[in-house]
């Protein structure tokens, strides 16, 4: 792959640029880069990973065969607007923002291969979990360049643009979910009179051995939390204490809240 432009330099944008060079996936010098009016930014993603600061009227921009638009969503009518005209007929669009769907961008920039992904937080340190729809314009070997982009920031699953909503539930806002719940892990932990710091260490050390487990086992999350749990023990009282407050149900209106909240966005309201 060669001679990628983003358009907007926010912390998604930055961490897929940090992901796809230091894996080698891209050159630095055909890695472009352009957003509002940040040159301060631009000028530090250039000395940090050796990428190129473009402005829209540059020649770079013509030259792009995959464009990554990670600008605000508010901002994406304005950004295709700069970038309309100037790009390539065949170059691929490829979307990172929350709430815009394809059909934007197929109205804005033409028809071309267009795809639309929802990654997390986790990109920053390379293990995000990412949802991926395509556009019937996508070849195989635009799709292989997408998947090989966003999978140097993590795993990806390729799945119908309406799940995307629901994979945004999931795992695009799925790190909030936990560190919430590690907020209030802690919190009982300091009213019951723990220490702060140590009741973290703990609890990060268990919700990393506890995905260890799950991933490296393959083993039924129900069979692995039985495991845990014997009759009449402490870990059995603490789940009927979460079943009793009803952690099942909060869960899945949390995630209903969240997917019917990603449709709303695509609809712009």
């Amino acid at each position: 792959m060669k001679n990628v432009l983003f358009v907007g330099a926010g912390s998604m944008a930055e961490a897929i640029m940090a992901g796809i060079v230091e894996k080698g996936a891209v050159d630095p010098s055909s890695v472009f880069v352009m957003n509002k009016s940040d040159e301060a930014r631009l000028s530090g993603l250039e000395e940090r990973y050796g990428i190129v600061p473009v402005r829209k009227e540059d020649p770079e921009v013509g030259r792009a065969e995959l464009v990554v638009f990670a600008t605000k969503p508010k901002d994406v009518r304005q950004a295709m607007n700069d970038v309309a005209g100037r790009l390539h007929l065949e170059a691929a669009i490829l979307s990172v923002m929350a709430g815009i769907p394809i059909r934007t961008f197929e109205e804005g920039l033409g028809s071309r291969p267009v795809a639309r992904s929802m990654p997390n937080t986790s990109a920053t340190i390379g293990l995000a979990a990412t949802g991926v729809a395509m556009n019937d314009a996508v070849c195989d070997r635009v799709r292989g360049d997408i998947l090989s982009l966003l999978g140097a920031v993590g795993i990806v699953k390729e799945v119908a643009e309406d799940d995307l909503h629901l994979v945004t539930a999931l795992s695009g806002s799925g790190p909030a979910y936990v560190y919430y719940f590690t907020e209030a892990l802690e919190e009982a932990a300091k009213t019951a009179g723990f220490d702060g710091a140590d009741a973290r260490e703990l609890i990060i050390q268990t919700l990393e051995g506890a995905a260890a487990m799950m991933r490296q086992t393959r083993m039924e999350p129900s069979v692995l939390r039985e495991n845990v749990t014997s009759p009449g023990g402490t870990t059995a009282a603490g789940l009927r204490a979460l079943d009793d407050a009803g952690f099942h149900r909060a869960v899945a209106s949390c995630i209903r809240a969240a997917e019917n909240r990603s449709r709303e966005l695509a609809e712009g309201k």
